[in-house]
């Protein structure tokens, strides 16, 4: 298949299903777990959002024009807490009233090891799995982003809010009892943050579709500098696992690229 990717879609299963959208044709991508894999890029790059064809693509996709315009794309929506809606500074008041004025859950994961995180409401799933989480609870229920990014900045005085991207393409995480993290949590908690904390404690598992007890090297693979020809160990995240490393579909979003079966 062939075309200007995006990243890796999934299915909630035991285990996760993922596809991958290369042109018009959609792979299921277990399916390939255990063949030789070849992927390459192409050579052109495309804006994911207007289509302008560019030399240099910014945040996983984005030309610079739409990059320094979208409000997708503006530094509040990696550091929600710096929201400056109420400012009158928005670059899209439409964007904002979909994506940020709405409720958000503030979540506990492990990935590498247990981080808080903040999302939309009801795509905690498509989070949780972009992430390679194993484990997951959603701990408080927001009003807007903002106070998420909030909430979320006072529980990380005490925990992470990044996940180890090596020990995610290796399989290593953390052996944690979350439940006894989120009560730790909700004890330490300031007492005006407390009201929105959620009743439901339930723990979410997820398996991830691997397929070998080969541990890949803890590399980031980039198309644009080589390519791959190796045989498909597994899927977490978005990541496709390889003996050489790791191979982030996602932060190739935008480019054209070529992925076989080395048999086809």
């Amino acid at each position: 298949m062939k075309g200007f990717s995006n990243g890796l879609t999934h299915f909630v299963q035991e285990p996760i299903q993922y596809n991958w959208m290369l042109g018009d044709e959609e792979t299921r991508m277990n399916e390939w777990i255990g063949e030789t894999v070849h992927l390459r890029f192409l050579g052109e790059k495309q804006c994911i959002v207007c289509g302008r064809k560019v030399n240099k693509l910014y945040q996983n996709g984005y030309c610079y024009p739409c990059v320094t315009t979208l409000a997708e794309t503006d530094l509040c929506i990696v550091k929600p807490h710096e929201c400056h809606f109420a400012l009158g500074t928005c670059r899209d008041e439409s964007f904002a009233a979909t994506h940020c004025m709405i409720p958000h859950y503030v979540y506990l994961a492990v990935s590498s090891q247990v981080k808080v995180g903040l999302t939309r409401k009801h795509r905690e799933w498509t989070r949780w799995i972009d992430q390679g989480a194993v484990k997951s609870m959603l701990i408080a229920e927001l009003p807007t982003r903002l106070l998420a990014g909030q909430f979320e900045m006072e529980v990380a005085k005490e925990l992470p809010d990044k996940t180890d991207w090596r020990k995610l393409i290796q399989g290593i995480s953390a052996d944690v009892n979350l439940e006894q993290v989120a009560t730790e949590v909700r004890e330490r908690l300031p007492e005006e943050w407390k009201r929105y904390l959620l009743s439901d404690m339930t723990v979410n598992d997820f398996v991830y579709p691997i397929g070998s007890d080969v541990t890949p090297k803890a590399r980031s693979l980039s198309l644009e500098k080589q390519e791959i020809e190796s045989v498909l160990l597994g899927i977490r995240g978005q990541y496709l696992l390889f003996e050489e490393g790791g191979v982030n579909v996602k932060k190739h979003a935008g480019m054209l690229l070529e992925a076989t079966l080395a048999t086809s």
